[in-house]
């Protein structure tokens, strides 16, 4: 199955896309990852859906990534005793410990080192923002508010704290044990909630122990600021709009969106743009126009993944949502106007031998007729260094490792093939013209580029390109050892 466009489609699975047949279904409509969101679900229903993944991509012979995303450290109140209040804005209203049920004047935020932290001055914001709170007194276990912004609270309402780089671990006691069990399914990506800083990523990558890749979402502003050291200790990254769209101001999230994306793709790391991209599809089969430009905007910008969350987790369209995201996606990357931003948005040049191999595989295809770049790649690290050029002609990402193909997956524009490990550069371009033609990239009468690594098998060692006839007959005399 080829893909006619070169960003890809994550979707999340829930209680509306369990089904072998709805997986199928949203494959073939265009999903080229599944995300199982850690928050919902017992752990029986994560590995049922990770099993049916597996099943279907078993039965469609073509790698498909596996996203699990951990919850993190949601901050929430407690319960109210009539299970909801409506705050005044100008009111005093108070923050504690105490385990008794909320009223009007006060509830719990089980959260000591929030108070611990906390200044005078700062802002909370609960349920999404909805109601914000100044903080005009705080001790080790209280803070005394007052309501700047009214609205109706209850039962355990989400809390944000834009103003503060809170104490907490990115990784909470049900993420470790989540992350081993993901890790031990064998999921390819795992999202970190709320990172704030490089540590967090640390933290993980300790426990993770190589099993995975890592993924860190960017949705507060502490991550925004630490954001070089995070994309750097990161393997992927993340814009998660919603919790960002809560804690920074609305209208600085798309200019973020576009430096993030922007510095991801100058690193080779993909980028996943999310939240509420075709939110209203939830229960309508047609999308808004404004979020069809959103979608287009972000595939613009060249990111390297869009991502549905409850549209098909919990809608009434799941497959209807992913076709709408395909469909876009084609229609932007056939606009002559996105090749010029594409191109315009190349980043300078780089230093090391890789870097010039795999910008000489994108200009020679480009100036010469070739049909193809294929690159060997036990990592990865090949295929996203060509990814990174965004060339005009497909890149087939060739690999002995099923994991690595489908961890390469979410990056743009990669056909990814799991083949038979090779240990010579002329098996590596015999398989790449085999590939090229069976998978309808070309003809025997084409050409096609051949990037790798040699000695095979150590990463990091991208220093051979070769132009190839497509035809292996040709391939042979020319190339006898």
């Amino acid at each position: 199955m080829r893909r006619t466009r070169n960003v890809k489609i994550v979707a999340t699975l829930g209680p509306a896309s369990s089904s072998y047949e709805m997986i199928r279904a949203l494959h073939e409509a265009g999903t080229d990852v599944f995300r199982l969101n850690m928050s919902h679900g017992t752990h029986d229903d994560i590995a049922e859906r990770h099993k049916v993944i597996r099943a279907v991509e078993n039965d469609v012979g073509r790698p498909i990534g596996i996203l699990a995303d951990l919850q993190g450290p949601k901050l929430r109140v407690g319960p109210f005793a009539n299970g909801s209040e409506d705050l005044e804005e100008g009111q005093a209203f108070r923050l504690d410990l105490e385990g008794k049920p909320g009223d009007a004047t006060r509830v719990q935020l089980p959260h000591r080192e929030i108070f611990e932290a906390l200044e005078v001055g700062a802002t909370l914001l609960v349920n999404d923002g909805k109601i914000r709170l100044r903080v005009e007194e705080h001790g080790p276990d209280y803070a005394n508010c007052t309501v700047t912004v009214s609205g109706t609270i209850s039962d355990r309402k989400g809390v944000n704290v834009p103003d503060v780089v809170l104490p907490l671990a990115a990784l909470s006691e049900k993420d470790k044990i989540d992350l081993e069990f993901a890790c031990e399914l064998g999921v390819d990506w795992l999202a970190l909630s709320f990172v704030q800083r490089a540590e967090d990523v640390f933290e993980a990558r300790d426990l993770a122990k190589g099993r995975a890749a890592l993924m860190s979402k960017i949705e507060k502003p502490a991550a925004v600021k630490a954001f070089d050291a995070i994309l750097d200790a990161s393997d992927g990254i993340m814009v998660a709009r919603g919790d960002l769209g809560v804690e920074c101001p609305i209208s600085a999230v798309p200019p973020m969106q576009k430096r993030m994306v922007r510095k991801c793709r100058n690193a080779a790391k993909p980028v996943i743009v999310a939240t509420q991209m075709l939110e209203s599809m939830i229960e309508s089969p047609i999308p808004t126009r404004a979020e069809v430009s959103d979608v287009a905007a972000a595939i613009y910008e060249g990111t390297d993944a869009v991502m549905l969350s409850a549209e098909s987790a919990v809608g009434q369209y799941p497959t209807e949502a992913v076709a709408t995201m395909n469909n876009v996606a084609i229609e932007v990357e056939n606009d002559p106007t996105y090749r010029d931003v594409i191109d315009a948005s190349r980043g300078g040049p780089k230093q090391s031998v890789a870097d010039g191999i795999v910008s000489a595989a994108r200009e020679i295809a480009e100036t010469a007729d070739i049909k193809v770049i294929c690159c060997y790649s036990q990592s990865g690290s090949t295929a996203s260094l060509v990814a990174r050029e965004r060339p005009h002609v497909p890149i087939i990402a060739m690999t002995s490792k099923l994991g690595t193909a489908r961890r390469m997956a979410l990056t743009w524009g990669l056909h990814c093939l799991k083949t038979d490990e090779v240990d010579r550069f002329k098996s590596a371009v015999l398989n790449s013209a085999r590939a090229a033609v069976s998978e309808g990239f070309a003809d025997p009468s084409d050409f096609l580029v051949v990037t790798a690594g040699v000695p095979f098998g150590k990463s990091g060692t991208t220093n051979i390109l070769r132009v190839a006839p497509c035809d292996e007959r040709l391939i042979i005399p020319a190339d006898p050892e």
